[in-house]
């Protein structure tokens, strides 16, 4: 099982977070009460600008959930098939190759889902495997990988390709002023990313990907208030417990270790680390949590700095950086991992 290629795609609008607070003042207005508050979220969250679905204009006009998850078909439908398209030209394949499409979103609903549209508009096989997914939030980019894997294990001479889109900004909601949308709206962004998985069986000249060795999910029972959706007529409220980063920092070592243990290794063994930009707080917890330093995170911190946190398709995202720019030394292993809503987390070992 290999990861084959990666592509990211962003839609065109990109602001800096100077012009986001300016424009999420306006929104709104005298309803917050103490603008310092925002402007201190703003500047703390390691964030330098993100791209938005559409002009930033158009969400003070934007009034119904219907009228935003709109904007969400048609811009998850843009960016997904750019974002497999530049995936599947990178691994030097065509369309009609693929076995599997693997599709994550929690920030929007469409049914057909955005992977059935894709079928038609890219004209994939009409024999492909579609594995829409929904609810996992932050953890479904690493999920994914891992699902796709499962699938290519069992189909060796496939090929599949995993996509998430998150549009993040069409969630803020109006008449939410809790500390958690003020921190959301500071902090996440629009974009999306593609993986392709091929099984063993499958010879592709010139790929160059990480191998997937290994894949483990682990569920924190009774954790499900920590993170996640309040959803209603309104559209998707966001759930974020200020205790997050505790509970990285009580679980995640202790589980890396163990996923490891059962493979012989140890965190010393892991020269890459590929791990969700959740935002300064949990890259940090995540550093304590793992005794990371010394750059082990700074393709993490560089994505977060240049498009925040993308739910799903941030780890994706960090990955694509990585095979781009950071490819670690042949035989170097790597350790790819998110956590969100369940709570959750996925881990997934890679040999480069």
């Amino acid at each position: 099982m290999q990861i084959v290629s990666t592509a990211s795609a962003f839609p065109k609008h990109y602001y800096s977070q100077d012009e986001l607070l300016a424009a999420l003042q306006q929104y709104w207005g005298d309803r917050i009460d103490n603008p310092t508050v925002l402007r201190r979220l703003h500047r703390h969250v390691g964030v330098a600008g993100r791209f938005l679905a559409v002009p930033k204009e158009e969400y003070l006009t934007m009034r119904t959930w219907g009228e935003a998850n709109g904007h969400w078909i048609r811009t998850a439908t843009e960016l997904g098939e750019r974002a497999v398209s530049d995936a599947l030209a990178g691994a030097g394949l065509k369309a009609g190759e693929l076995g599997a499409f693997f599709f994550t979103s929690v920030t929007g609903i469409s049914s057909p889902s955005i992977d059935a549209l894709l079928v038609n508009k890219m004209g994939l096989c009409r024999h492909i495997r579609r594995v829409p997914i929904f609810g996992l939030g932050c953890v479904a980019g690493a999920a994914g990988i891992s699902q796709a894997a499962d699938y290519v294990k069992a189909n060796p001479g496939q090929i599949a390709v995993l996509l998430s889109v998150e549009l993040c900004s069409l969630t803020l909601q109006r008449e939410d002023l809790s500390m958690a949308n003020l921190i959301s709206a500071g902090l996440f962004g629009d974009g999306a990313a593609a993986v392709i998985v091929a099984g063993a069986d499958c010879v592709l000249p010139g790929v160059a990907g990480p191998t997937i060795l290994a894949t483990r999910s682990v569920f924190y029972p009774n954790t499900e208030e920590m993170m996640g959706w309040a959803i209603s007529e309104k559209g998707f409220r966001i759930v974020l417990s200020r205790d997050v980063p505790n509970l990285v920092r009580k679980n995640l070592g202790h589980d890396v270790d163990d996923f490891l243990s059962s493979r012989g290794l140890t965190r010393a063994d892991i020269g890459s680390w590929v791990l969700h930009t959740g935002g300064p707080k949990i890259l940090e917890a995540t550093a304590e949590a793992l005794a990371l330093s010394n750059g082990q995170l700074d393709a993490s911190w560089d994505c977060l700095r240049r498009t925040g946190n993308l739910s799903s398709a941030s780890v994706l995202v960090v990955l694509d950086e990585v095979m781009k720019n950071r490819r670690p030394e042949r035989g170097t292993l790597g350790m790819l991992a998110a956590m969100g809503p369940g709570f959750c987390s996925e881990f997934v070992l890679l040999q480069w």
